[in-house]
């Protein structure tokens, strides 16, 4: 339990640069918000409940609600950080979007915001990674390519993760 709230501590405050991206869009809407809370009850010792799941689920449905590239990343990665509580051990590639994508939103807004490639953001966050992350991340396969800019950024910071000791 204590390696699952590291990751989902990980995946909390890279989710928390983007909060003001969606409010400043969806002033009235507070699913993101509400799934960044739940994500943080869990880091802060309370088990993992219904609360999670049922905050990632409309932080997610916010997003599609939303106008805007940063508005939306940032509600899917608030919704991310809530449903990382979930991360399970069966080892597919597929959770490692519990993990990382979080993250790699917050590096493609940083790209949206700046016009410049995001190697420097994936960086600064992957420093971030600190132990137990780049241990649990190893448990799983390497993030699959993908045509996206968010899963592009989602095995740079894979590689860069993984490389920490």
């Amino acid at each position: 339990m204590d390696e699952l709230r590291a990751v989902v501590q990980f995946a909390a405050d890279c989710a928390q640069e983007l909060l003001l991206d969606f409010e400043a869009a969806a002033p009235d809407d507070s699913r993101p918000r509400d799934a960044l809370d739940a994500a943080r009850l869990f880091v802060d010792g309370a088990p993992r409940s219904n609360l999670q799941r049922a905050a990632a689920f409309a932080a997610h449905r916010a997003a599609k609600g939303v106008s805007g590239e940063p508005a939306q990343l940032a509600a899917l990665a608030c919704g991310d950080a809530a449903a990382a509580a979930y991360l399970h051990p069966i080892a597919r590639a597929t959770q490692l979007g519990h993990i990382l994508r979080p993250a790699a939103c917050a590096a493609r807004v940083a790209e949206l915001k700046t016009g410049s490639a995001g190697s420097d953001e994936v960086r600064r966050l992957a420093d971030r990674a600190t132990s137990p992350l780049p241990e649990v991340l190893r448990r799983y396969p390497s993030a699959p390519s993908g045509s996206s800019r968010v899963a592009q950024l989602m095995r740079e910071l894979d590689s860069a993760i993984r490389l920490r000791t």
